[in-house]
């Protein structure tokens, strides 16, 4: 959709083949919604259709607060707040989960090499201990601030808020901004107000908390700042966990990733026949 609510699907798929003509290799990045979770397989197979082999899948996750004015901001952040409920357009954490483990089931057996998705090239990372380069995982944040058509900078572009402004370029220098003590602050207090839920948690390498933005909830210890999409993370990082260690100690060995759709198919036989002798 375009500013106007018109449909822009013609348009993207216009650039998409200009792009194919020239031979400019392209990203996609889908919104995951409640529209689209429960389509896993379509939304994969019809982006490799189209050419891309470079996939992001970012999860909507919004809450609004009904007690805002009209003139209020209505889509606020994680900090608690009365009448303030997760959006209609926001993805349930179970379906996403769902959606990332079918979309890897398909990828891991035929796909590895040459189609590249962020999550499973970011987990893949963490589960070798190397950068994911991809900043909900990562321990600490802060380093991907926005900045509006008029110069004013924020520390991150989920977190566009007036308490979250930084300043603006044209009054104080850019590198001075992104290296100020507000912004250090919102890249630690990732780290530091993790609960001891998340703490101990099993895949805490892989997820970190993931997005602050996303840490509305309580944990089952009665502690705030649970992730929303908590589910959803544990749900993929149990599924590919076998894969994970596999293509680590492949990398480990000089091998190389891909080895993994082989044996993947092995792995994918002995499952069935486990649950069949039960």
């Amino acid at each position: 959709m375009n500013i106007a609510g018109g449909a822009s699907f013609d348009k993207v798929m216009q650039s998409i083949g200009l792009m194919k003509k020239h031979r400019v290799k392209f990203n996609t990045l889908t919104v995951i919604t409640p529209n689209n979770s429960g389509r896993p397989k379509e939304v994969y197979n019809f982006l490799k259709s189209i050419g891309s082999g470079f996939l992001q899948f970012i999860p909507i996750v919004e809450r609004l607060d009904h007690s805002a004015g009209e003139n209020d901001l209505q889509l606020v952040g994680p900090e608690p707040r009365a009448n303030t409920a997760v959006t209609a357009w926001s993805v349930l954490p179970e379906a996403f989960g769902q959606f990332l483990i079918t979309i890897f089931d398909e990828w891991v057996r035929t796909d590895v090499g040459r189609v590249f998705v962020q999550i499973f090239d970011v987990t893949l990372a963490n589960w070798v201990g190397q950068p994911g380069g991809l900043c909900v995982f990562e321990e600490t944040c802060g380093g991907a601030m926005v900045m509006e058509h008029n110069g004013d900078l924020y520390s991150c572009d989920h977190y566009v808020y007036a308490e979250n402004k930084l300043g603006n370029i044209k009054t104080t220098n850019l590198r001075s901004l992104a290296n100020s003590v507000q912004q250090h602050h919102f890249g630690n207090i990732k780290l530091i107000k993790l609960p001891p839920y998340c703490i101990q948690c099993d895949y805490r390498f892989a997820c970190h908390g993931e997005c602050p933005k996303h840490r509305f909830e309580v944990t089952p210890d009665g502690d705030p700042g649970l992730n929303y999409l908590c589910t959803a993370y544990k749900m993929f990082f149990a599924y590919v966990h076998p894969y994970m260690q596999f293509m680590g100690d492949e990398l480990a060995a000089r091998r190389a990733p891909a080895n993994v759709m082989a044996w993947a198919q092995r792995y994918k036989r002995y499952e069935e026949a486990v649950k069949g002798n039960r």
